[in-house]
Parts: C-alpha cells; sequence; structure tokens
C-alpha cells in the first residue's frame, strides 16, 4: 500500500490521558519514535488551550477546567483525524506560555492524542480505538511536574507549587474521573528503598480485546512481569499486569524481545523506547510502551 492511500484510510486513534506531569509526553515520544514519523503522529490536547499563560493568570480557574480549553474545536479535529481527515490545528509553546502559527496536520496510519481532556465526553472518546489514562501516585506526579516546569518551561519552584494548589479542585473534578473511561490504566509507582527504580501496575480492562501473551505474562509473583486479578477501584475485576522495576535486567530483556516478536515492526528493539527526559532510560517504561504497541500492530496469529 502507497503511503498516501495509508493516509486515506482510517488511522488507529490512541488516547493518553493523565494529569498534568503524569508523563504523557514521555509515553507519547517513545511510541511515535518507535513507529516512525512515516506512520504515527501525536496530537497534544495543550494546542487547544482557550488562554495563553498571561491571560490565564487573572482567571478563577485554571487549566484543567473545560471552560480554559476550546474542546469543541478539539472534538470536531479528532473527529476528523478519526476518519483520515486533515486538521489545521493551533500550537500552543509551552516554554513560552504563548501561541505560535496555525499547524496543517494530516493523519498517518497511526495517531497519538495526549492531553487533560482526551477521555472528557462521549463524542471525543468514541474517536479511539485505544483509550489509555497515566494513574501515578500524587506525590510522584507533583515531584515530576515540578522537574518539568522548572527546567523546561520557565516556572520557579514555587510557582509550580502555587499552581497545583491552584488546580486541585478542577483535577479532582474534571482530570481524574476520566479514568473509568479508560481501557488501559498505568500506574507507575517507586520501588521501596530504591532510588530512581520505578515499577507499574497495567490495569487491562476488558472494554476492548487484549493480545494474547500467555507465553510471557503469568500468575507469578517472582516473574519478571507477573499477571493477576484485582480489584479496580469500582470493585470491579481486573486483569493487573505487574512490571517490576527490580527485576534482573536479562529477565526484562527477555520479556522486551518475547513482546517485540509478536509486534508487526521490524527489528531491532528501537532504542528510544525507554526514554526520559533527563536522558536517563527506564526498563518499566519500555515495557510499558510495548505492551502500548501491542495493542497498536500485534502481529497476525502472534501468541
Amino acid at each position: 500500500m502507497q503511503m498516501a492511500d495509508a493516509r486515506a484510510a482510517r488511522p488507529v486513534m490512541l488516547a493518553v490521558g493523565g494529569d498534568s506531569g503524569s508523563g504523557k509526553t514521555t509515553l507519547t515520544r517513545g511510541l511515535v519514535d518507535a513507529l516512525g514519523p512515516d506512520l504515527c503522529v501525536s496530537v497534544c490536547l495543550d494546542d487547544y488551550h482557550r488562554y495563553d499563560r498571561a491571560s490565564r493568570a487573572g482567571l478563577d480557574f485554571t487549566v484543567s477546567n473545560p471552560e480554559c480549553n476550546y474542546l469543541d474545536i478539539a472534538e470536531q479535529h479528532l473527529q476528523m483525524l478519526a476518519t483520515g481527515q486533515p486538521v489545521l490545528k493551533p500550537v500552543y509553546d509551552h516554554r513560552t506560555g504563548t501561541f505560535g502559527g496555525m499547524e496543517y496536520l494530516q493523519p498517518r496510519p497511526f495517531v497519538i492524542v495526549e492531553g487533560l481532556f482526551p477521555l472528557f465526553s462521549p463524542l471525543s472518546r468514541a474517536c479511539f480505538d485505544i483509550k489509555v489514562m497515566l494513574d501515578p501516585p500524587e506525590e510522584l506526579r507533583r515531584a515530576w511536574k515540578i522537574a518539568r516546569d522548572t527546567t523546561e518551561r520557565g516556572y520557579t519552584t514555587q510557582q509550580v507549587l502555587d499552581d497545583l494548589a491552584a488546580r486541585e479542585t478542577d483535577s479532582a473534578e474534571f482530570i481524574r474521573p476520566q479514568r473509568r473511561h479508560a481501557d488501559i490504566v498505568v500506574r507507575v509507582t517507586p520501588d521501596a528503598g530504591q532510588d530512581d527504580q520505578l515499577s507499574a501496575e497495567v490495569l487491562l480492562r476488558g472494554t476492548v480485546p487484549h493480545p494474547p501473551l500467555a507465553n510471557i505474562l503469568i500468575d507469578d509473583p517472582n516473574s519478571a512481569m507477573p499477571l493477576t486479578i484485582i480489584r479496580d477501584s469500582d470493585g470491579t475485576p481486573v486483569d493487573c499486569l505487574q512490571v517490576r522495576g527490580d527485576a534482573e535486567p536479562a529477565d526484562i530483556e527477555r520479556v522486551k524481545q518475547a513482546i517485540w516478536a509478536n509486534i508487526d515492526c521490524p527489528p531491532p528493539l528501537p532504542a528510544s523506547l525507554g526514554e526520559l527526559r533527563s536522558g536517563r532510560r527506564s526498563e518499566t517504561l519500555a515495557v510499558t510502551q510495548l505492551l502500548l504497541l501491542y495493542h497498536l500492530r500485534p502481529k497476525v496469529n502472534s501468541n
């Protein structure tokens, strides 16, 4: 199939939602790089903010409130992208807090949409094939947001703390409840007593078919990636895949290669998987990204 034909076809749409600082952009960047620019494009819903940073300073609500965003325009663009149509979208620059020029965005076979509100409305949710929500513990999210905003967005630590406090009511009312609409919930947690060591719980809800990985997902707490059944926040039983940050590197590598062997992408395994903003790597992130790639591009007749 020629790329022109692929672009005209309906793309596979993946939503990556989560509160500010939850790791959405880091997760998305690795997926886009792994698939490549000819096959994948990403959209950040922050581009649909209604006000720039200076204008928001005088408001009594924050960007975590729907009223601070052009969600109606975002919904229109999501519908267009989901049917293979290009959009002319705004661009928000987080470094300066201002808007730049418009961007002509042509969908690719895979479109990844990340932001605060991808799962907010029934209309936007209907555009996605797979819906993911990032749900790290609040203490970890706050630390990530402080580190990002002070190094990349020109804020002082106190300004970030003030912003977190200002957003709390809006986040609790509008952002976190979107978790219930996700097909996959990723909860990254720090390992006790291990500096910079992270593990993850990946909740696989029955709202979408999950690829079979019986050869590497087993109910064994000593494995690098045990699979168990737990109770979700609403009491519903759900499959919980644990990605252990303290697993032996050789075991993690075997898991990664086993998942990659069942993904319809050419070798080798992309180096971009697991890359963090700091330049370090997280094998927990790499495995989580591989699982999402498996949902996007499973091999036919994979086991």
